[in-house]
């Protein structure tokens, strides 16, 4: 299996990230979503985990099924905040076991109602140390160019992610709307001397409330302008839709036109919006490069 360090070396990269179903209709259109997008050929998908690893079962199961039974080089999120050293040990060991070469080391949150809760770990450093001793991974990790939500200031901020990304290979970005930040947030990082490849998230809006929430919870601004543009629409859903499409596609472009080494979009498990623009960009069809457009 091809690692992903091996894969931005080489090029830019496309790539999706999904999360595990919670119902078994869920299941369906999580599995109709990787029919669906899997002819775009992406670089390599990622597989969220839950909240103390609430969702370990899952996501290792949606891992081994893309791993298996797809053409799709999958990269499991890893977390570990509220959890042992032996249990993240044991699934670590697994993928390996499994041919799994890539891994998403995250700090992540402690179940919900724990609070802090006990755990061998506080950050996401401490994961990157043990997945690095544990098997040759291509190890990738968060970047936030509004501030992760926890920082206590910018510099700080950005000395944690300089950090991380000189112990991995690279980053992806949690999502946001104006290019501007992400290019600012490498500017600070080439002043601290790291330029290891940082990949852009995207996420094309078709569900307003739903995704002002994760803004709010990931410190990512959601535009008030395009904001106010969706809300008039509200009523309407393919024009959201519709909107959230020309917006993430006008992103796109302006980020890859930037030199970004790659675009990662977050599916929410739908494959529509996604593979529009795509289509609008000539991204990733069988036999041409990510980079055609």
């Amino acid at each position: 299996m091809v690692r992903i360090g091996e894969l931005l070396a080489a090029g830019r990269t496309l790539s999706f990230e999904f999360f595990p179903p919670g119902t078994e209709e869920a299941e369906r259109t999580l599995e109709k979503t990787l029919i669906e997008l899997e002819p775009l050929a992406p670089s390599f998908v990622s597989v969220t985990y839950g909240a103390g690893g609430s969702t370990r079962d899952k996501t290792r199961q949606i891992v081994v099924h893309i791993a298996r039974d797809t053409s799709m080089t999958p990269m499991p999120h890893l977390t570990c905040v509220g959890q042992s050293r032996s249990e993240v040990v044991e699934i670590v060991r697994r993928y390996r076991e499994l041919g799994l070469v890539n891994i998403l080391a995250l700090a992540g949150d402690p179940p919900k109602g724990e609070g802090e809760g006990p755990s061998d770990f506080r950050y996401a450093m401490e994961l990157i140390e043990l997945v690095r001793s544990l098997g040759d991974f291509s190890v990738g990790v968060a970047a936030h160019p509004e501030l992760h939500p926890r920082s206590p200031d910018r510099e700080s901020d950005r000395r944690h992610l300089a950090a991380k990304l000189r112990e991995a290979d690279f980053a992806i970005t949690q999502f946001f709307f104006k290019a501007e930040v992400y290019l600012a947030m490498l500017d600070e990082l080439a002043a601290l001397r790291v330029d290891k490849p940082v990949i852009p998230g995207v996420i094309p809006v078709t569900n307003v409330n739903q995704v002002e929430r994760f803004a709010r919870l990931a410190g990512a601004e959601f535009p008030p302008d395009l904001a106010q543009r969706l809300y008039q629409v509200g009523d309407r859903p393919e024009e959201v839709r519709r909107i959230g499409v020309e917006v993430a596609t006008g992103l796109t472009a302006e980020l890859l036109d930037a030199g970004a080494p790659g675009v990662h979009f977050y599916t929410l498990n739908s494959s529509r919006a996604t593979r529009e623009i795509a289509a609008n960009l000539g991204l990733g069809p069988p036999g041409r490069s990510p980079n055609g457009r």
